[in-house]
């Protein structure tokens, strides 16, 4: 019965720790994104500038802009970040106003 109640105990925590393992496979991030509301997009020319702006930063990997929503959504490279500071501070450079509510 000792051997039973062994072999029980050892299936049971091998099978959680496999849980918790996979649990942490699954949850792990991939890349950041963010998106931001912009005012004062009004055109395409607007978008195009906006998404040249943010691709010119490093840690950048992929820009889309929605002219019709009035966003841009930026998704980071592995490990990287822009402040929101910053990325008021390239949109008001570019004439634009960052809405960080979206």
């Amino acid at each position: 019965m000792t051997k039973l109640v062994l072999i029980a105990m050892l299936t049971m925590t091998s099978s959680a720790f496999a849980a918790e393992k996979n649990k942490e496979a699954v949850t792990a991030p991939a890349s950041q994104e963010l998106t931001v509301g912009v005012k004062g997009m009004v055109c395409a020319f607007c978008a195009q500038g906006i998404e040249k702006k943010f691709m010119a930063q490093k840690e950048i990997e992929k820009v889309t802009v929605s002219l019709e929503n009035k966003f841009v959504k930026l998704k980071f490279k592995d490990g990287q970040k822009l402040s929101n500071e910053k990325i008021a501070e390239l949109l008001k450079d570019s004439g634009y106003e960052a809405d960080f509510r979206q």
